[in-house]
């Protein structure tokens, strides 16, 4: 077909369809395997995934040696601390994780403490700017070092950086994007709401008043500049609504958090990843630049050329 030879055309599935996800660190790795269930008669839940396998282990690669947990459909083995395996019969549902149901403390502590890790992470995808934004609505205060996912809680996070966070960073933060500009938070009868000062204006902008860029814009500062920074976090499309001028002051300060937390990034706006380039040697940050590119229909990634490229990586058999 990519020489033309041949039409595209419709072909029959001959494998059962199934969701594949892992990862692979330092210390753990990971991998779940979804699959349709089982027909169940009268059961309107014919198309719930089911996990049909699901294995933990030690490393970034999965070896027989270093396998730590392994589920097949209900049945689930961990090993135990002499080396050998501790096996329930039946003791997950089919919808449930063996990371939620079985990681205990005594019986499986490599599981529970992948689990704390995963639950550690942040993603932070598409943050509301619109006009009935929760972010731009006052809200009951209450200390808040970790940024809900909505943004509902900016005044209370941005508050929390103050006082208890890096009070600088987020002064420098707004200075670098608004020159001349701060940002405070007014208290009325326990709830909070966000004010921007600036230079020229006889009285501070409310949240209902900004931009959805200069909002958005904040956002970022206050999930980034989390007072709690997680072991890894992940912004998708944070240009978005975005003045191009505000880039750079974002590539800076993703690149001050870079140096203690793991993020990644994920942009379609060249100018944002030229920014981040720019600034590593600044900040003493490494930088790892993946490119995406469609070929014949497919997602690949640019410039890998075959397999020994790719990270060593093994899904589970059987």
């Amino acid at each position: 077909m990519r020489e033309g030879r041949y039409a595209v055309q419709a072909t029959v599935r001959s494998e059962p369809v199934s969701l594949r996800l892992g990862f692979a660190g330092d210390e753990f790795g990971y991998a779940v395997d979804f699959g349709h269930p089982v027909p169940v008669h009268g059961s309107l839940f014919a198309l719930d995934p089911e996990i049909k396998r699901e294995c933990t282990w030690a490393g970034p690669v999965l070896r027989p040696a270093a396998l730590l947990s392994d589920r097949a459909g209900p049945a689930v083995r961990t090993r135990t601390a002499d080396g050998g395996w501790h096996r329930t019969q039946g003791a997950l549902r089919p919808y449930d994780s063996m990371l939620s149901e079985l990681a205990d403390p005594q019986l499986a502590p490599d599981l529970l403490a992948l689990r704390e890790l995963i639950r550690s992470w942040r993603f932070y995808d598409h943050v509301r700017t619109d006009a009935e934004a929760p972010a731009r609505t006052p809200r009951v205060g209450t200390r808040t070092p970790v940024l809900a996912a909505d943004g509902s809680d900016l005044p209370a996070a941005l508050q929390t950086i103050r006082e208890t966070g890096d009070d600088a960073a987020l002064d420098a933060a707004v200075e670098a994007a608004f020159p001349g500009s701060r940002v405070a938070v007014a208290e009325r009868d326990g709830r909070f709401e966000l004010e921007l000062h600036q230079h020229g204006l006889l009285r501070p902008l409310g949240a209902a008043e900004l931009s959805d860029g200069t909002l958005r814009y904040l956002l970022w500062t206050a999930a980034l500049l989390t007072p709690r920074p997680p072991a890894l976090m992940v912004l998708n499309e944070p240009e978005t609504s975005l003045h191009p001028d505000l880039l750079a002051p974002l590539a800076d300060l993703i690149l001050t958090v870079a140096q203690d937390t793991q993020t990644v990034v994920v942009t379609h706006a060249a100018p944002l990843a030229d920014a981040l380039a720019a600034g590593v040697r600044r900040h003493r940050v490494d930088l790892q630049t993946i490119t995406l590119v469609k070929d014949f229909g497919q997602t690949e990634v640019a410039g890998r050329e075959g397999p020994l490229d790719e990270p060593l990586w093994y899904w589970p058999k059987g």
